[in-house]
């Protein structure tokens, strides 16, 4: 089988540890219940903001003292990626909704306004709050009637990284797209400050070819895995320069997985949990962390390593997009065979040979509100991944963020065919 009709195939497959305990720990790096408000913290002064990928932080203003935010929760038209959008909910006209960020200690007004045709609430998943605020559906107040605006407050009492996300009718809200990111920064930092900090969250949805409403009944087969809602090749790069401390925030309001997400190229530290901070003595190296539902997980490490890095889920199903669940098993199928059935049923496939695929160009071959089940171009070519992907972008010197395009490898340092000189001198049989 041609290299072409490859990728012909590619692109069509749309069709188818401490002594101490963690709440020892939380409570630890926490203010007391009755601690008064602190002054607000002073954005880009006091700690390095943090970036949201394909995201956007939510605008505030300070009122005697109260950082207000508004968030209003409605329906939202998404691109997940190009040529696949949905009819999603969201907040602020976002899907996830945008980043709330302040500081350890500060007061928080936040209205809630609901343009949706259902109640909602808002619940403020790992932060400390008084009862009343927690936003759970029934019990701990009644849900938000379209068209009404509620008012949450409370102080502050611990940094990390947490999340919100509606608490009523759970199951349909969360899984159509009603989440979002909480990062508070500490007032006193205890540790290298980073220079840059990232933001993630993870999501799984089922949108099945054709459609575009997200199924929330879904149970086991979702086929769009996103970080901050986007599919991979359209998840927007880290970009940082060589020997800049990286922090990335991850968290997961998956409906049923977890996701063990894979950092290529460095080894980082789990520094923080929505619980708490990992003490110091409890750290250690690794190249993935599991985010369960329900989780986030705080990252650290220094990006020494120039290149074009992937971070993205290692399971094997969540770097795809809208994968063949039906598909009958075609590993070891006859390639020649495979090409005559296959062009006699589609003739865009038969006009291929001898004829090269533009990967950038436009699929006219693809069904309504789809996504080829693999795949983005890379300096070398066609990246059999989709789904829950992003890159990581090091680069020597750089003194802006924009996305520096393809990484150059220098010479000496790039994998590819051995000559029969080299296969000769190492004993390397043919």
């Amino acid at each position: 089988m041609s290299h072409d009709r490859r990728q012909f195939l590619f692109r069509g497959a749309a069709l188818g540890a401490a002594a101490a305990t963690p709440a020892r720990l939380a409570r630890a790096a926490t203010l007391p219940p009755d601690a008064p408000p602190q002054p607000p913290g002073m954005p880009h002064v006091d700690y390095t903001p943090v970036e949201t990928p394909d995201g956007a932080a939510l605008p505030f203003r300070v009122v005697d003292g109260v950082k207000v935010f508004h968030l209003i929760a409605g329906p939202v038209r998404h691109e997940f990626a190009p040529g696949l959008q949905g009819n999603c909910w969201g907040y602020n006209g976002r899907v996830h909704g945008p980043t709330v960020e302040a500081v350890e200690g500060d007061r928080v007004r936040v209205y809630v306004t609901n343009k949706l045709d259902a109640p909602t609430t808002v619940h403020w998943h790992g932060l400390f709050v008084p009862n009343g605020m927690d936003g759970v559906g029934g019990l701990t107040q009644r849900p938000i009637e379209p068209g009404e605006t509620f008012r949450y407050e409370f102080t502050l009492r611990q940094h990390g990284t947490f999340m919100y996300h509606s608490h009523h009718d759970e199951m349909v809200q969360i899984a159509m797209g009603l989440i979002g990111m909480v990062v508070v920064h500490p007032r006193a930092p205890s540790g290298p400050r980073p220079d840059r900090d990232f933001c993630y969250m993870l999501s799984e949805w089922s949108v099945k070819v054709g459609s575009e409403r997200p199924d929330p009944n879904e149970m086991k087969d979702f086929d769009v895995l996103t970080l901050n809602g986007k599919v991979y090749p359209a998840t927007a790069p880290m970009v940082v320069r060589t020997g800049q401390r990286v922090r990335i925030r991850i968290g997961n309001l998956s409906a049923m997985d977890h996701h063990p997400i894979h950092l290529h190229g460095h080894a980082f530290e789990l520094v923080g949990t929505d619980g708490g901070e990992v003490p110091p003595g409890a750290r250690h190296p690794e190249t993935t962390v599991l985010v369960a539902t329900g989780q986030t997980r705080t990252v650290e490490f220094v990006a020494d390593n120039p290149g074009d890095w992937g971070m993205h889920c290692h399971m094997t199903h969540h770097v795809m997009t809208q994968m063949g669940h039906d598909l009958p098993n075609l590993v070891g199928v006859d390639p020649g065979l495979f090409d005559r059935k296959l062009a006699e049923t589609v003739p865009t496939f038969a006009a291929m040979e001898g004829g090269a695929i533009d990967p950038d160009a436009p699929d006219n071959t693809l069904p309504k509100n789809s996504r080829p089940m693999l795949g983005g171009t890379a300096a070398h070519g066609y990246v059999t991944m989709g789904g829950m992907v992003a890159v990581l972008k090091v680069r020597d010197g750089i003194a802006e963020y924009g996305d520096p395009g393809h990484y150059q490898a220098p010479p000496g340092t790039l994998a590819g065919p051995a000559t029969a000189e080299e296969l000769a001198r190492d004993g390397i049989g043919g």
